[in-house]
């Protein structure tokens, strides 16, 4: 019996890639355009895999993760998030919500076979495909053992390559060799038959008061007839230094290439270097704080990295910091944790996903300026599991209580005017974001 999938996403051509891939290993395919209709789906059908996609419109991946193992009838079904995020936060929230893995949108016939092989969803590499009893003729039986050891597509390339690479390798030997050997022996012929006939010869008589003036002129003759053989026999001995010789020069030039583009490539790395140092000092003053006082408010502001949960990492270990000070002091009351987000230059595009741009690029150039990745987060993604555990930890006898609001989009930095834009780089712009996108720490006093 054959196997089925599901697959979840609102994109036509992500749905038809994936589709055809799939099929070619034997899978039945349905799909959906939304998280909705895939839940309406299940009702009705049940699939050996769902891949769900987690940006769509209305309820998004999570959340039907979430729906469909919190259904009896659809909690053992494997799901695995098919989508443009990635990380290994990402990873673990997909996982801890009940994802046995998550697919890249580009996705390879080789990461598909995997997630197929683990899910036992394909016949083991190494094993054969039972035969059909009572088979009616060998022919039969042929093709079901050359169906069971049919290697991939991508199995098939490599081995095929590894191959002709060395048979090419040789060739190509041989037929330098050859053309050698051929130059060197056209050479030999041509000095062997250009060689004088050394025959006796004939006496002359000749007067005694006459000079053999005859026999010097045939001297010369053959002396100056030997000059243009001499000459070609050394011009095809150079042809194969002439060969080699370009040879080398080739190798020369590549050479050149190559340590030119090191160099370049190392002046990129130390000028991304130096623009990450600047960033870091610009940031630096607002993520370092005085100790908080126990009676008066004070907020202390956090960067957040574009692609981060707000409310994790450093901004957890901030918040930790702050709460042990605040005990100490005996304070009683409450802190106040807001998040902002803020506003990046980003290059890509809706299916693959967005990243930031290059610092050289123009602002004007930008595919986006906005930030989807927090756009696209729900309330409860805001907080990693750290950070709840945190404030479920809190005693109430302690007089210390958290209160966590989101503000949105309210920048403590200014962004570049329209008549600045066509001046200002992705770099400088996403320096400002960075201080824009930030969690603010506040403490209000009991009775204030």
């Amino acid at each position: 019996m054959s196997k089925r999938a599901l697959i979840v996403d609102d994109s036509r051509s992500a749905r038809v890639i994936l589709s055809r891939m799939l099929e070619g290993y034997g899978l039945e395919v349905d799909s959906s355009e939304s998280a909705e209709a895939a839940l309406e789906f299940l009702r009705q059908a049940r699939p050996d895999v769902i891949f769900m996609d987690h940006l769509m419109p209305g309820m998004d991946g999570f959340q039907a993760i979430q729906a469909i193992k919190g259904n009896p009838d659809t909690a053992t079904i494997p799901v695995v998030m098919y989508t443009s995020q990635e990380g290994e936060l990402y990873v673990s929230q997909a996982r801890a919500l009940g994802a046995v893995g998550v697919l890249p949108k580009t996705v390879k016939h080789a990461d598909v076979s995997r997630v197929l092989y683990q899910l036992r969803l394909l016949p083991e590499r190494r094993e054969s495909r039972p035969v059909v009893s009572n088979a009616q003729n060998e022919s039969a039986t042929a093709t079901v053992q050359i169906e069971a050891v049919r290697p991939s597509t991508g199995e098939v390339e490599t081995a095929i390559r590894n191959a002709i690479a060395p048979l090419l390798k040789e060739h190509s030997s041989e037929l330098r060799r050859f053309v050698l050997a051929s130059l060197e022996a056209f050479a030999r012929r041509i000095q062997t038959e250009a060689k004088p006939v050394t025959a006796p010869a004939p006496p002359v008589a000749a007067a005694p008061d006459q000079p053999p003036q005859h026999l010097e002129t045939q001297t010369v003759v053959v002396r100056q007839s030997r000059w243009p053989l001499a000459a070609a026999i050394g011009a095809i001995a150079l042809i194969p230094t002439l060969v080699l010789a370009l040879f080398y020069t080739k190798e020369l030039e590549t050479s050149k290439a190559l340590r030119g583009a090191v160099t370049t490539l190392q002046a990129t790395i130390d000028g991304q270097q130096a623009q990450l140092t600047a960033l870091q000092a610009s940031l630096k003053p607002t993520s370092v704080a005085a100790p908080m006082p126990a009676k008066a408010e004070n907020i202390v502001a956090e960067g957040v990295p574009y692609g981060e949960a707000p409310l994790s990492g450093a901004r957890l270990e901030r918040l930790r910091e702050l709460l042990g000070q605040l005990r100490s002091s005996g304070f009683r009351g409450k802190v106040k944790v807001a998040t902002f987000v803020g506003e990046f230059c980003l290059t890509g595009n809706g299916i693959e996903g967005y990243s930031m741009a290059t610092d050289e690029l123009p602002v004007k150039r930008c595919d986006l300026v906005g930030n989807p990745f927090e756009d696209s987060l729900p309330t409860a993604q805001r907080q990693s599991l750290a950070f709840a555990n945190l404030l479920s930890s809190l005693r109430q006898d302690d007089g210390l209580t958290v209160e966590v609001t989101h503000e949105g989009r309210r920048p403590s930095v200014p962004y570049p005017t329209a008549d600045q834009l066509a001046r200002v780089t992705a770099g400088e712009w996403n320096r400002i974001a960075a201080q824009n996108n930030r969690v603010e720490f506040a403490t209000q006093p009991a009775g204030s």
